[in-house]
Parts: C-alpha cells; structure tokens; sequence
C-alpha cells in the first residue's frame, strides 16, 4: 500500500466497458507526512475520496483485489481515505472535517 494524495480528476468517455460508471482520480505518492515524492498516476476510487484527500492506494495485481476492480483492467486503486497519522508518536496528519 502507498499513501498518496488526490490532486485532480480525470474524465475519459471512451473506455473499457467495466470501467464504465468509475471514478478515475489521479493520485500523486507522498511521504508519510503528506509530502509529495513520487509521479502523479491515476487510479480506481473505490471510497468516493475527492481533491484534497490522503488516501491508501495500492498497484498491479492488488488493485484487481476490491469488490469493484475485480477481473477489471485497472494497476491502481484507492481503497482507503486516511483520517490520521501517526509517525513515531507524533499525530502527523489529521483530516478536517
């Protein structure tokens, strides 16, 4: 699993058919503190997450995991939204709500 943080959306009305009604987000990897490390790429949702969100991502064959990506051609998806964390007993991040 990679956390990652929902920077933008992505909207594709030609695809595969069990793509068709999914929510594809596109993601950028981050340290765990919320900072951002890695290329953006776009994944599944799967938790209705929106811009703004850290989520839990995971890639290749444990994206075809979920009840809603299985058997269907995706290499990311988000599984989780985070609502804290919490790094060598330091509270690093805390969702707002």
């Amino acid at each position: 699993m990679l956390i990652a943080k929902v920077i933008g959306t992505t909207v594709s009305t030609i695809k595969d058919e069990k793509l068709q009604g999914r929510k594809l987000l596109i993601v950028r990897q981050t340290d765990e503190r919320g900072n951002p490390v890695g290329k953006p790429y776009v994944a599944v949702d799967t938790v209705d997450a929106g811009v703004g969100d850290l989520v839990l991502t995971c890639a290749g064959s444990s994206a075809r995991q979920t009840t809603i990506t299985k058997d269907t051609p995706v290499d990311a998806v988000i599984m989780s939204i985070i609502d804290s964390l919490e790094v060598e007993g330091e509270l690093v991040f805390r969702k707002s709500r």
